[in-house]
């Protein structure tokens, strides 16, 4: 099979060192703007299965050549690219497969892609993406289901929390910043409860996990957790829930004042004659001083709850996976569980362990075992606990 890989950035080394280690892959065509950075990484690698290309993604017609020649295209660039490139993929006929949320244009292509027989399937990464799968597993195992919790994380080991802010940069740092003003909803007392872009890190929103081999991390609300119980038929049942981002505690007091002083606000204002934006300085002065060192590890963090009822007793199911920087690879936890995942989904999708077409989602339309089973033969571990309530 042939794949073409967009964005060889972060994630995207892990999807390419991950794709030129399949015996199933014959080549894969590699595009990144940074063409210096990634015929270096290329050259590391070692494999003769990659083309570089140098490709304009918001291009049509360059990206209708590029994806003649694949099977299968994992999209991992920025936002303003996952509507463009899905519609090229549609009017290609190949798979599409990316880590992030499904926007509206996608929503708008469920029906064009199932005529093309093609596949979409965002939200193939850590979070979202193995937490849907856990998920889906999670609710298996349970007959009625009253709780449901979802927490996923990218942090620094404790050994390398060695700045103000505990935290060093795994994701792109600009989304990372704009989740930070979020909305979203969680479900309390069976009521769906909405909270603003200005109110995640309040302090009534912000709660304490222990994690066995990591300690007390604090949770913050991540977005929105109604659209998940809807596609696993357990809102009107629920009464519990809610999804969460982890991080070392101290984290939503420090950013709480941030968001609260208008550190992370859009609206450019005027900086001795420049317009700037807050959240963009923010961005620029304090990436270069969040960087991993080459020998310093992250943690890539998901834990899964749901409580509820099998064959009428009390139970309450848990899934995990703590991960670590691979430090012979150099690739960040961050980077295997999202770039391996996308990998391994789009090589199901050519080789028709994924048989559905149109817009899916992990959640409801992967088999959830199967790449379960491939990562953990990469060396991403799922732990899981039973407890009868």
């Amino acid at each position: 099979m042939n794949i073409l890989l967009l964005g060889v950035g972060l994630q995207g080394r892990a999807a390419l060192y991950d794709l030129v280690r399949s015996e199933e892959v014959e080549r894969v065509f590699a595009a990144d703007a940074d063409q210096a950075g990634l015929a270096a990484y290329t050259e590391q690698l070692g494999s003769d299965k990659v083309t570089p290309l140098a490709l304009d993604a918001g291009d049509p017609e360059q990206l209708a050549a590029a994806m003649a020649r694949a099977d299968a295209v994992i999209e991992l660039l920025p936002p303003a690219f996952h509507a463009l490139t899905a519609r090229a993929a549609v009017k290609a006929g190949i798979h599409w497969v990316n880590a992030s949320y499904p926007t509206p244009e996608m929503e708008a292509l469920d029906e064009q892609a199932k005529a093309a027989g093609v596949a979409l399937l965002p939200e193939c990464g850590l979070d979202p993406g193995i937490d849907l799968l856990l998920a889906a597993q999670a609710l298996r195992e349970l007959d009625e289901v009253y709780e449901f919790y979802s927490y996923g994380s990218g942090i620094p080991e404790p050994a390398a929390t060695n700045n103000p802010v505990a935290y060093k940069i795994s994701w792109t740092f600009d989304g990372v910043l704009r989740g930070y003003r979020r909305p979203g909803r969680v479900v309390t007392g069976g009521r769906i409860t909405p909270f603003s872009d200005r109110e995640q890190f309040e302090p009534r929103n912000v709660h304490r996990i222990d994690v066995a081999g990591l300690g007390g991390l604090e949770a913050y609300p991540n977005g929105d957790v109604v659209p998940y119980l809807e596609a696993l038929g357990i809102l009107g049942s629920v009464q519990e829930a809610a999804r969460y981002t982890a991080r070392w505690p101290g984290h939503a007091a420090f950013w709480k004042k941030l968001v609260d002083l208008g550190f992370l606000d859009d609206e450019p204002i005027e900086v001795e004659g420049a317009q700037v934006s807050p959240l963009a300085f923010v961005r620029e002065l304090l990436a270069p001083q969040l960087q991993y060192a080459d020998d310093e590890r992250d943690v890539a963090f998901l834990r899964v709850e749901a409580s509820g009822l099998k064959e009428g007793e009390p139970r309450r199911v848990v899934y995990e996976v703590v991960d670590y920087r691979d430090l012979e690879s150099g690739l960040l936890a961050m980077q295997r569980t999202v770039g391996f995942t996308a990998s391994i989904a789009a090589q199901m999708l050519v080789r028709g362990g994924i048989d559905a077409t149109g817009l899916l989602s992990p959640l409801t339309d992967v088999p959830a075992d199967l790449i379960l089973e491939a990562l953990e033969s990469r060396g991403v571990h799922v732990r899981r606990s039973i407890q009868t309530v």
